[in-house]
């Protein structure tokens, strides 16, 4: 991925998934999908603080810059294109609250 490697992340890859770090301490697990989406987990648990969700919202945000398309968060198990609560809007460049998590 060309664009983690522009951004000097620490990164790992295995037959399943393409792991890369942002930050210390916070980890982002890619993964394939069947279609043109981008498919990836965080542990909300790394995301502690203001600061941790800054760092979110940053890479949320850079993800979708790179690709020009919105990126959602969902909670886990969920179709991020049928229920998302948080998505960035690359065209807006902002963030839009879908729902209460």
């Amino acid at each position: 991925m060309a664009f983690v490697r522009e951004k000097g992340w620490r990164r790992e890859e295995d037959e399943v998934r393409f792991s890369v770090w942002p930050a210390e301490g916070f980890l982002v697990n890619f993964f394939e999908a069947d279609d043109d989406d981008v498919l990836f987990d965080i542990d909300v648990r790394e995301l502690q603080g203001q600061e941790r969700l800054d760092l979110l919202g940053a890479f949320l945000r850079e993800l979708g810059q790179a690709f020009g398309r919105p990126v959602a968060l969902t909670f886990e198990g969920f179709d991020p294109s049928e229920m998302p609560y948080l998505h960035y809007d690359p065209v807006a460049d902002g963030f839009v609250l879908d729902r209460e998590p």
